[in-house]
């Protein structure tokens, strides 16, 4: 009964969205609304104060984007008093780090897409709604930077359901156009908030709830043309429907300001009141494991260096079914072998405790969990052994090949490479006959490039330096065909550290022509190509 109830007040959902929309500003509100955070600013502060709890990772400070997605759990009662624990799952933004978003993503309940008032539907935004749909994960929208001009509200709407195919009904609607943001009129129950300012958005927003006359007198035109299109939306229809959310067959939309603190709270309110609490998962054979089965997880990300004074290596487990004790002794899916989970955290950003006890919904960090790689599943050796579906690799489109500056260092290179590859910050390829003298890095974006030399130069003291090879795409292959295929020009065989082998081409037609002429060798496209594309 305690791992039922514990897990019907757990809140597990991950923000999406394109770069610059606002996700890791409106993270960091959350965390203010959730009394996590004292006090909140944006991530480029202009006096200098810390960057966003979310964003630790020194690179991204400099750069002022989200590179790494980070896990975060705070306690909320939301005002309809539904009591939980919230663990929230920051994400990149940037299309090239799509495969560490993937990985969050198959750790989540829900989802929460903010976009840009201004700008509407981004490239981005189109590849991560489509991880969700192919998920079937529940999608809220959050229509952000409602404080600056931007584009009309149903225009908007319209576009949402064009281009994703998913009505987005609205559950807040905003008096004042975008850059004369008032207030919000929550359809629900009619009540009209009206927002006040506070400096740099660093505490909560002062509400007000304010009648319908005096907003209209006060208001004015403002009120009155949000009235209007409020009429429109409810003779047309656009309600709220839990079950077709659920579903994600709609998603349930609201407007507001990440910056100045505007519609925040009413967001955090409905995430907690509409997402899902966690559910039976779906093993590799597709039966379901019910939530109150003994303990099981599955590994969806791996950081090293999170803690720069121990160099130590966190794998974050997302609790699938079962209560977790720390110290408890697990099952290595992967290896059989057991797996001792003495050293458990619970985590917020870089900053973690010592956990005791975790329940379905929850992510842990084991550290220092050397053997655990992103994918595995641990277990309860008590109970019936399971395995979660692997989590597939995107299929690279651009390889670099990888040389320690100084030699004198290729020990640490080595174990830099090997960690950034288990992390799958990006792909390491390695030619049998040459190991990891000259390995070549395979990655969906060049940014994760910039991200493997920086922390391979100040994270483990190799300085790498990178050359461009000639190839362009890549196939999965077998041993049988890899004799023929190193035969080919323009072609080299290189195999991945679990023993898979890609067979990378100079150009997609030179694989068309190698296809057609020997159909009998194995290539085969690699599971989620194109996603991040």
């Amino acid at each position: 009964m305690d791992v039922l109830s514990e897990a019907r007040r757990r809140r597990t959902f991950a923000i999406i969205s394109h770069p610059d929309a606002g996700k890791t500003t409106l993270t960091e509100k959350f965390l203010l609304y959730g009394g996590a955070l004292v006090g909140a600013g944006a991530v480029k502060a202009r006096d200098g104060r810390r960057a966003a709890a979310s964003d630790w990772m020194e690179l991204e400070q400099k750069r002022g984007i989200s590179i790494t997605s980070t896990a975060l759990q705070f306690p909320y009662r939301s005002t309809s008093g539904t009591d939980c624990v919230v663990n929230l799952l920051d994400t990149p933004g940037h299309r090239d780090f799509s495969e560490d978003t993937y990985r969050v993503l198959a750790a989540c309940d829900a989802a929460v897409m903010v976009l840009d008032s201004a700008k509407g539907i981004e490239p981005q935004t189109l590849k991560l709604f489509e991880v969700c749909r192919e998920r079937r994960m529940p999608l809220l929208t959050f229509f952000n930077k409602w404080d600056r001009p931007g584009r009309d509200t149903l225009e908007l709407l319209d576009e949402v359901e064009k281009l994703l195919g998913l009505p987005a009904v609205p559950v807040t609607w905003p008096v004042g156009i975008a850059g004369d943001f008032r207030g919000v009129v929550d359809r629900r129950d009619g009540t009209y908030t009206r927002y006040l300012r506070v400096a740099r958005g660093a505490q909560m927003a002062p509400e007000e709830i304010i009648d319908p006359d005096r907003a209209a007198a006060e208001e004015g035109k403002a009120w009155d043309e949000a009235q209007d299109e409020l009429a429109l939306l409810s003779e047309v229809g656009a309600d709220l429907d839990t079950k077709a959310f659920l579903a994600n067959e709609s998603t349930p939309a609201f407007f507001g300001s990440a910056l100045t603190n505007f519609g925040v709270g009413k967001l955090l309110d409905t995430v907690v009141d509409l997402v899902p609490p966690p559910d039976a998962r779906v093993d590799i054979d597709g039966e379901r494991r019910p939530i109150d089965a003994p303990f099981s997880g599955f590994v969806f990300k791996v950081q090293a260096n999170m803690d720069k004074a121990h160099r130590d290596r966190i794998a974050f487990i997302r609790v699938c079914s079962g209560r977790f004790e720390r110290g408890m002794i697990v099952t290595h899916g992967r290896t059989g072998k057991p797996f001792n989970t003495k050293y458990a955290a619970s985590m917020f950003g870089q900053e973690r405790e010592t956990v005791e006890e975790a329940y379905p919904g929850d992510v842990v960090g084991l550290v220092n969990a050397t053997d655990v790689r992103v994918g595995d599943t641990l277990f309860d050796p008590n109970g019936p052994p399971v395995e979660y579906p692997p989590i597939p690799s995107f299929a690279p489109e651009f390889f670099m090949t990888a040389r320690v500056k100084d030699t004198g260092r290729f020990k640490q290179f080595r174990r830099g490479i090997a960690q950034l590859d288990e992390e799958g910050v990006v792909q390491v390829l390695r030619d049998a006959d040459l190991g990891d003298q000259a390995p070549v890095l395979a990655a969906v974006g060049r940014l994760q490039f910039e991200v493997a030399t920086y922390r391979l130069e100040h994270e483990f003291g190799a300085a790498t330096e990178l050359s461009q090879t000639s190839y362009r795409v890549a196939r999965r292959t077998d041993e049988a065909s890899e004799p023929a295929l190193r035969r080919m020009r323009g072609v080299a065989v290189l195999r991945r550290a679990d023993g898979s082998r890609l067979a990378l081409f100079e150009s997609p037609y030179w694989l068309e022509r190698v296809e057609s002429e020997n159909p009998e060798l194995r290539l085969d496209r690699l599971v989620a190509e194109g996603m991040a594309g």
